[in-house]
């Protein structure tokens, strides 16, 4: 008996490791027409992909019960990290991600903790390939005993221009002032869940900050994400807001 529970447990595991790879994406074009694909991983941890050309954000190996095996995906050409929490920094998901070509771009702790990649600070910016750019922007808490979580001035988001095409990442943040300054986003991706990010009704107020084309909510855990599409749709908003098993 004890050693069929082992099996059928090792079967789950090797089962839920397989699905795991069936990731559902999500494909924008540029304003050359080229196709950008998302491919939308869990939680925090998206691919993008671009002719051939690779972007890891936030991957990490682990959620709940479910091993992501990035050792069959295709390896990045650049690495990105927001910040050094565990749920969006996974050295073992850098491992399986990089190969000797690969650029490793990190907020200064996670860069610090890996011992190597490059740091990148709030509101610098630099060329991934010349039709590929990279910003970094402020991801942070406002909420006074909350700020501990994410402090000013450590953590990054991210806004990608792939051949016109603007993507924002944002990272674990609140409805930051700074955000009334994007301008063009076509594709926003907002954490939800508190007390470590957005409450629905701060992500409201973000996405109207900005107005985003598109609005994919992630990192939101157990909060009633459909709340958040029935506000913006109720203000009439413009926004398609896309709900995706992003939890």
């Amino acid at each position: 008996m004890k050693l069929r529970t082992l099996l059928l447990s090792a079967l789950a595991t090797v089962s839920m490791t397989a699905a795991a790879q069936n990731f559902p994406t999500e494909t924008f074009k540029t304003k050359s027409g080229k196709d950008v694909v998302i491919t939308l991983i869990k939680h925090a941890s998206i691919i993008v992909s671009y002719e051939d050309f690779h972007i890891a954000i936030d991957c990490t190996q682990r959620f709940g019960n479910m091993t992501v095996d990035y050792s069959k995906m295709p390896k990045a050409d650049v690495i990105l990290v927001t910040h050094e929490h565990g749920d969006h920094f996974d050295k073992n998901a850098i491992a399986q991600l990089e190969n000797e070509h690969t650029v490793l771009i990190l907020n200064g702790t996670a860069q610090r903790q890996l011992e190597r990649g490059d740091i990148i600070q709030n509101f610098q910016s630099r060329h991934l390939r010349g039709d590929i750019l990279l910003e970094s922007v402020p991801a942070y808490n406002t909420t006074p005993d909350h700020m501990r979580f994410h402090p000013q001035g450590n953590g990054n988001g991210y806004i990608l221009t792939i051949d016109g095409l603007r993507i924002y990442v944002a990272g674990d943040t609140e409805d930051i002032p700074e955000m009334a300054n994007l301008k063009d986003i076509d594709v926003a991706f907002l954490p939800v869940n508190q007390p470590f990010t957005m409450t629905v009704g701060q992500a409201v107020h973000a996405a109207q900050m900005f107005k985003p084309k598109v609005l994919i909510p992630y990192h939101f855990s157990q909060t009633p994400i459909e709340q958040l599409k029935q506000e913006l749709d109720a203000a009439n908003s413009g926004i398609d807001v896309r709900l995706r098993d992003m939890q």
